[in-house]
């Protein structure tokens, strides 16, 4: 799924982050927090399209559960559908 930046999920979801990167991703690293509830500390942006991640480029990224997030998509090229909707875009291709 291509991310679009939107927020949604980080903003609206419970995840388990990594708390301390340059610790990466150990047992004793790990939190679970409800995003309604606190906001993940690596969000970055103020508007939906422009939000970004400030782990994404961690080598150990790939390990969390963010990474795996996904929708039924039938490739990783196929733009996400929340994002769609809530950036109001039309066309899903």
């Amino acid at each position: 799924m291509k991310c679009l930046h939107c927020g949604h999920c980080c903003k609206t979801s419970m995840v388990v982050i990594v708390v301390d990167p340059e610790l990466g991703v150990v047992e004793d690293n790990l939190k679970a927090i409800n995003l309604l509830e606190e906001p993940c500390p690596h969000l970055r942006g103020n508007k939906p399209g422009e939000y970004s991640c400030a782990i994404h480029d961690r080598s150990w990224y790939p390990e969390t559960p963010c990474f795996a997030h996904g929708q039924m998509e039938s490739n990783a090229d196929n733009p996400c559908r929340i994002g769609m909707h809530l950036l109001g875009k039309r066309n899903l291709k």
